[in-house]
């Protein structure tokens, strides 16, 4: 076990990012641990993906990210993070599971597949795309059904089957249409009808594109009810209207959302509510520690969703942690 640390952070993504610069501005000893690479979610994003999201709503400070165009890549936000780590010397230690974590008398032990640590508080800045959401139908376990889309050029001239009404699984529809699948969007009524930014409407510099390719006859939109079977020549599904349509299908791609491993977290007895779209921790809205002491919560998974705020709340609540730490030294 290495020397006893302030502070663990689980999880490299820009909360967690964010919390290991707090951490070091006030001087506690903390570590993050990421079991796959920093920023690992934005790095399964498609190759060459352009966000949905402005440099002002992304950066790590204000005006440190400077894209190309008017929103950044994948590959320029995982740069940009990435020079955030090295140019702060931020400690991190990734390719790093956490596997268990055991609150102690005083403080927490925590058991990753490397070593073990002890920390007298841990931040989960987990994210929230561990469990890609299922249709739980025969055929989903076949290879060709995949829950992440990466990038179009494999399936030229294949049918491909997008399951989704979000901006993912739109813009997953409009890549393999452009780059010549025989593409069809199963999307429900509700969320192809649907053009309010707030309500989670698709982004218009999405949605335009997919209509010209729905025009033009290369996209096919089936307003759906349910997918049924996935066999390895064809998927059936049910339309809104209650008809069965069989068609033929060589790949299909479940974009249906995301839930946060909270495995570790209820483990330790961290309560938990039904969110909107997700079961989510209970925390302290001033404070994101959980009725856990000690435990706190930061990121995607929680009910601060967007990335803005992600940054924005490790900048908050580290400094409270470490007054914590502070005076509970003062009072031994």
């Amino acid at each position: 076990m290495t020397e006893p640390l302030d502070l663990i952070i689980i999880g490299a993504g820009p909360a967690g990012l964010s919390a290991a610069y707090a951490a070091a501005q006030e001087g506690l000893n903390y570590l993050v641990i990421e079991k796959g690479t920093i920023a690992d979610t934005i790095r399964q994003y498609p190759v060459g993906r352009t966000l949905f999201s402005t440099p002002n709503e992304l950066e790590m400070f204000e005006g440190a990210l400077k894209p190309c165009r008017e929103k950044p890549t994948r590959e320029e936000l995982l740069s940009h993070y990435i020079h955030f780590v090295l140019d702060n010397d931020l400690k991190f230690n990734d390719g790093e599971a956490v596997v268990d974590v055991e609150k102690l008398t005083e403080g927490f032990l925590i058991r990753t597949t490397k070593t073990e640590y002890h920390a007298a508080r841990i931040l989960f800045a987990i994210g929230a795309m561990a469990h890609p959401r299922r249709l739980n139908i025969p055929g989903e376990d076949l290879p060709k059904v995949h829950h992440l889309f990466v990038e179009p050029y494999a399936y030229i001239r294949k049918d491909a089957l997008v399951v989704g009404g979000g901006n993912s699984a739109a813009e997953a529809a409009l890549f393999l249409s452009e780059e010549g699948a025989r593409t069809t969007l199963a999307i429900w009524r509700e969320d192809w009808e649907n053009r309010d930014p707030k309500a989670g409407a698709m982004k218009h510099w999405v949605r335009t594109p997919l209509d010209r390719e729905v025009a033009a006859g290369r996209l096919h939109v089936v307003l759906y009810k349910e997918v049924t079977v996935i066999t390895e020549r064809d998927v059936t599904l049910t339309t809104e209207d209650g008809e069965t349509l069989t068609i033929p299908n060589d790949v299909v791609f479940v974009l249906i959302g995301s839930d946060a491993d909270l495995t570790l977290l209820k483990k330790i007895g961290v309560k938990t509510e039904a969110g909107k779209l997700t079961e989510m921790p209970i925390y302290d809205p001033g404070t994101f520690e959980t009725n856990v002491s000690g435990i706190y919560v930061a990121g995607h998974f929680t009910h601060a969703r967007h990335i803005k705020a992600a940054i924005d709340v490790p900048r908050r609540i580290v400094p409270l942690i470490a007054q914590s730490l502070s005076q509970k030294m003062s009072s031994q």
